[in-house]
């Protein structure tokens, strides 16, 4: 493409009017990725700068460098304000917009992001519809499974990834939609048909300033919906009712709103819930009509995650026995609620549950259903919101008659340290708790206490298949770890 189309977007482009005919292979952000005739882009990042690495750049053979500020170079430099603003601007202009061809769902809130895109997938399929889904466990394409580094990856990779989808036949994509990517205008360019929200909590406060900055944050996902109404590209809100912060975001949007609720009365509405541990079971109610749901998903929040599925399905005309056949069809996801079994008489439970909110909604659930003892193995990750910690290790003590405080990822800290924040609030009347700070030891320990018809919750690290411990990451999988202790405490 040539760089005359790539600034078309430039208010004075014509500033560049030399270079117009200069044709750019491909835009990219990595010095390491660089081949001839691409442009870089100079991100200023938490860990690296991109200006530092210009020279690399042009020895690999770039043709053209866009900065922030001046840098000798014996290529063309391009100054601009902003490097993000403008890398998501010239990447949606070298893909051709593909948001615009594509049906686009954004998830965003603290907790269910991954569950409601993994719902969704199900019942756009049962629908049959290709699906492409963009998520915290992995990047799907159809059948087609990708390994991702973020919950929201940058705008170059987002348009990049979306023009693929479609080439691939996708027909719906579905997108985890971070505060960070928010904040960080990760997704500038991507032309969002449908915002869902699916819940507020504490976390990211070492990112964030405060509950009203993370609440901020992920407003901008409905504001950036847009004003305009257009009868072949209708755009929807869809709001949990039973969350405080639902007022702040139904107000951000000028869009359509769709609410869905179990405390509240909303539009779509879960009644008559029964929880078991093998599954849930509720009367789905929506102005198309009522059905009764069985579910494999376990807990009132997963009920909560179906209705958000529900409402966004239900903004695309999808039948309502498609939607309940999809609800009763999907198995789980993973990491999150997930049994490992083998042959034992008691319950281990592992779920991604990282945040009070979150802890709290597992723990009471299997109290709902527990019939003996609850052990939960809880940490907390290292280089985190620090506030958060001694509100998980009570929120544990509450609900579970024993916990074990383990490292989760410390990263940088030391684990002893990140502990003794978790402890730094109990009272000498919570004292139900061991420190056990190697994860592997706290998780076989756990499992050798157990007896008949106890629980076990694992907690933290989900679907996660590594332990981050300095600027390393080593194989570490909470289900994996648990089958073990299983299989040394049956011989």
């Amino acid at each position: 493409m040539q760089l005359k189309q790539i600034l078309s977007f430039h208010p004075f482009a014509n500033q560049f009017s030399a270079l117009y005919d200069l044709e750019i292979n491909a835009i990219k952000m990595d010095s390491r990725e660089i081949t001839n005739g691409d442009m870089f882009v100079c991100i200023n990042g938490f860990t690296v700068d991109g200006h530092d690495y210009v020279e690399e750049a042009i020895e690999k053979g770039a043709s053209v460098i866009v900065a922030e500020r001046d840098i000798n170079a014996s290529v063309p430099v391009i100054i601009v304000e902003d490097t993000v603003r403008f890398l998501a601007m010239a990447s949606a202009q070298f893909f051709n917009f593909p948001s615009n061809e594509i049906p686009l769902i954004g998830v965003t809130g603290t907790n269910g992001k991954t569950t409601v895109t993994y719902l969704l997938e199900m019942i756009f399929n049962q629908f049959s519809k290709k699906t492409g889904v963009i998520g915290t466990i992995q990047m799907k394409i159809g059948e087609d499974v990708y390994p991702v580094d973020n919950t929201t990856p940058d705008a170059l990779f987002l348009q990049s990834t979306i023009r693929k989808m479609i080439d691939y036949g996708v027909e719906q994509v579905i997108m985890e939609v971070s505060s960070h990517a928010l904040d960080q205008g990760r997704v500038y360019g991507c032309d969002f048909d449908t915002a869902i929200f699916t819940n507020l909590s504490q976390d990211h406060l070492d990112y964030h300033d405060s509950m009203d900055d993370y609440l901020r944050a992920k407003s901008l996902l409905f504001a950036q919906l847009g004003n305009s109404y257009h009868p072949n590209k209708r755009k929807f809100a869809i709001i949990n009712l039973d969350d405080p912060a639902c007022k702040k975001l139904i107000r951000s949007t000028a869009q359509s709103v769709m609410t869905y609720g179990i405390d509240h009365d909303a539009m779509i509405m879960a009644k008559s819930i029964q929880l078991t541990p093998m599954g849930t079971t509720f009367l789905l109610c929506t102005p198309n009509g009522n059905t009764e749901v069985r579910s494999k998903l376990i807990g009132k929040f997963n009920v909560s995650n179906m209705l958000a599925a529900s409402a966004a399905a239900l903004s695309y005309g999808i039948p309502l026995r498609v939607i309940k056949g999809a609800l009763e069809t999907i198995p789980g996801v993973n990491g999150r609620f997930e049994l490992v079994t083998h042959k034992q008489s008691f319950s281990v439970i592992v779920d991604y549950a990282h945040t009070p909110d979150s802890l709290e909604n597992v723990l009471t659930t299997i109290r709902e259903f527990s019939r003996k003892k609850v052990y939960v193995v809880i940490g907390c990750g290292g280089d985190r919101d620090r506030t958060k910690r001694p509100l998980m290790a009570k929120i544990a003590l509450k609900y579970a008659d024993e916990a074990i405080f383990t490292s989760d990822n410390p990263r940088t800290e030391d684990p002893q340290i990140i502990i003794d924040d978790m402890i730094s609030g109990l009272t000498c009347e919570e004292n139900n708790y061991q420190i056990i700070i190697d994860r592997r030891k706290a998780i076989h320990h756990a499992i050798d206490k157990a007896v008949e018809d106890d629980i076990i919750l694992i907690a933290g690290k989900g679907h996660e298949t590594y332990q981050q411990i300095g600027h390393t990451k080593y194989h570490f999988d909470d289900r994996e770890v648990a089958k073990e202790a299983l299989l040394l405490k049956e011989n």
